[in-house]
């Protein structure tokens, strides 16, 4: 279980969140934010980091904030990922700040901003998340 204000947890801190790097800075049902750093394994053939690591923070911001604000009235899973890359980032740190736009009884919509180290907006997208609860 992932608790609300808990930096480290042991869920998160291996698998594909760790083959990222991603760091976790603060983690609420209502926000969430990660920091990675950009790096050669995590670029593609042209240099750049790879558009899938957005999608894949975008994801795992959005899931880890439902999850936390559905709590243990069930799990979300995403439905729908929709990210939009906006500037090419070859090195340096990024972060991810998810917030939600909708929280309703079965589905919750997450927005979540990327921004390099000059606060300059490299990528942004939305996820929806199915809340599951027991019948």
């Amino acid at each position: 279980m992932i608790e609300e204000g808990c930096v480290e947890t042991t869920e998160m801190a291996g698998g594909f969140v760790a083959l990222l790097g991603l760091k976790f800075d603060e983690v609420s049902g209502d926000r969430v934010v990660i920091r990675w750093q950009v790096r050669p394994e995590l670029h593609q053939p042209y240099g750049i980091q790879h558009g899938g690591v957005y999608c894949a923070v975008v994801e795992t911001a959005a899931s880890v904030g439902g999850a936390l604000w559905l709590g243990d009235r069930g799990q979300v899973v995403g439905v729908s990922n929709q990210t939009d890359f906006l500037r090419a980032v070859r090195d340096g740190e990024l972060t991810a700040v998810g917030t939600p736009v909708h929280r309703g009884r079965s589905q919750q919509l997450w927005q979540v901003e990327i921004t390099d180290a000059d606060a300059r907006l490299v990528a942004r997208g939305q996820v929806r998340l199915q809340n599951l609860t027991p019948a």
